[in-house]
Parts: C-alpha cells; sequence; structure tokens
C-alpha cells in the first residue's frame, strides 16, 4: 500500500484549520491535497485528536500483526492435519 507523505497527525492538523473556520478549497490548495483526499481524510480521521492519531495507528499495526499470526496459524493446522489423514 502507497505510503502517504502526510503522518497521520498533519491530517489531524489539516482537519483540525478546517474546523477553525477555514474553506475547505482554501486548504486543499494550501496543502497541496484533492478534496476528495481532504473529505476521505475528514471521513476516517474527523473528531481525533493528535495523540488519538498516534494510537490508532498503533492499533492498526497491532491488528495487522495479529492477523498474520492467525493465518500462520491456520495454515499451520491445515498442514497438520494433512498430515493425520496421510498418516490415518
Amino acid at each position: 500500500m502507497r505510503r502517504s507523505r502526510f503522518t497521520q497527525e498533519q491530517i489531524v492538523g489539516v482537519l483540525k484549520e478546517h474546523e477553525a473556520g477555514t474553506a475547505t478549497a482554501a486548504l486543499c490548495r494550501q496543502h497541496g491535497i484533492s478534496e476528495q483526499t481532504f473529505y476521505r481524510w475528514k471521513q476516517k480521521y474527523g473528531g481525533l485528536e493528535r495523540g488519538e492519531a498516534t494510537r490508532l495507528r498503533a492499533l492498526e499495526e497491532e491488528n495487522a500483526r495479529l492477523k498474520r499470526l492467525v493465518a500462520e496459524q491456520a495454515l499451520d493446522n491445515l498442514v497438520l492435519k494433512d498430515l493425520l489423514r496421510k498418516n490415518a
């Protein structure tokens, strides 16, 4: 997946500027993003504080790690079941 050139803290900062009253079009032009990107950020990060964005990223990373572990265990179980069927 392509990495953003903005950190989650920067994204929350842009959203806070918008909440402070900056016009959407001017804000997007100032930061070099499309309005579609802005609204996608607003949907995902709207209402978060800067520290919460960092916590969200940590939780997403942990979730991805746990999903990999579950997938590996499922694969190991499948291999063991196949071995048991062949030995029986």
